[in-house]
């Protein structure tokens, strides 16, 4: 198992890499040009030696790949630069990270027991009104984009009733950050959840359903093994297995997920982070955010793997 997870880690090694270069070389060759945004245009043009020595010290008239190795090799130092505004992009990572992980998160704990809970209690109640409500939202919740979504939720929760905010995370005024907090997260971890509950539900309620027809649920029943400890003890523990592997093999999209709600909850997370940066062209913020979160999902995506492994042993062996 150790051998199977240092090769899984090993090979995100060669992947971050080739992130990087797609990401640094994508935007360098949209001509963007960083002391536009750092020098005035009259400065430009009235002093033109100092621009460019300002450019010399910079980096800005050395090779590509060189900028690249050098761009690289400071961040792996801890040294992410600054952006455009002044900022060091360090401390603005270090601030609006927690938020997007606090985002999914949330969803991802209230997603796994409403989608887990209603999918079980689908398939025991096979063609009640729970598993018709239940298979509707599915639908539902896996046809509508979740950008769409979210603007639903906003139009009805926010600007029709007034319930919630529709933006930030917190209000600046707030007697109880507790309550006010969770005001703001109300609405983008909903939007998240919606979609997640629909695939787990579904998932769920076709794994118990294969589980409850399986011959030793029908053998522990002509034993006369009470009902609930039928479903509890034979089916649920069963019909988990596979379920919480589609519960990992979610996680990726649900942090990506998070970047597209951000952005239209105003939310001050990595996601709303990066967008502002690509809108404003401050392509050294751009650079750190987006290889923050290729490396974000690529954990996610080692994690699945492990635990995949772990339950089927099958997988590392063939490996």
């Amino acid at each position: 198992m150790l051998k199977y997870i240092l090769k899984k880690l090993l090979m995100m090694i060669p992947m971050l890499l080739l992130i990087s270069m797609i990401v640094f070389f994508g935007i360098q060759a949209t001509g963007v040009d960083p002391i536009n945004f750092m020098v005035s245009p009259e400065t430009l043009s009235a002093n033109a030696d100092n621009v460019e020595a300002l450019r010399e010290s910079l980096g800005l008239n050395d090779p590509l790949i060189v900028q690249y190795f050098h761009w690289l090799g400071n961040c792996l130092h801890g040294d992410f630069g600054y952006s455009f505004d002044g900022s060091s992009i360090a401390s603005v990572i270090a601030v609006r990270m927690p938020y997007t992980l606090e985002l999914a998160g949330y969803s991802l704990i209230i997603s796994a027991i409403l989608g887990i809970g209603i999918g079980i209690v689908s398939a025991i109640r096979q063609n009640g009104v729970i598993d018709y409500i239940g298979r509707v939202l599915a639908v539902f919740g896996q046809a509508v984009p979740q950008f769409l979504v979210g603007i639903i939720l906003i139009q009805i929760f926010a600007i029709k009733l007034g319930w919630f905010p529709s933006a930030n995370r917190v209000s600046p005024d707030a007697a109880n950050s507790f309550v006010d907090a969770f005001q703001h997260l109300f609405l983008p971890v909903l939007t998240l959840t919606i979609g997640m509950v629909a695939v787990l539900m579904r998932y769920a309620r076709n794994t118990m359903l294969d589980v409850l027809n399986s011959d030793y649920i029908k053998t522990a029943r002509s034993k006369g093994i009470p009902e609930w400890k039928v479903y509890l003890k034979h089916g649920f523990r069963n019909a988990m297995k596979p379920v919480l592997v589609i519960l990992v093999f979610r996680i990726p999209m649900l942090v990506g997920g998070s970047v597209v709600i951000e952005s239209v909850f105003s939310y001050p997370g990595i996601g709303l982070t990066m967008t502002n940066a690509i809108t404003s062209g401050d392509y050294p913020m751009v650079l750190v955010t987006t290889l923050i979160i290729a490396a974000v999902m690529l954990i996610c995506s080692f994690m699945v793997d492990v635990f995949n492994a772990l339950l089927d042993p099958r997988v590392r062996l063939s490996e």
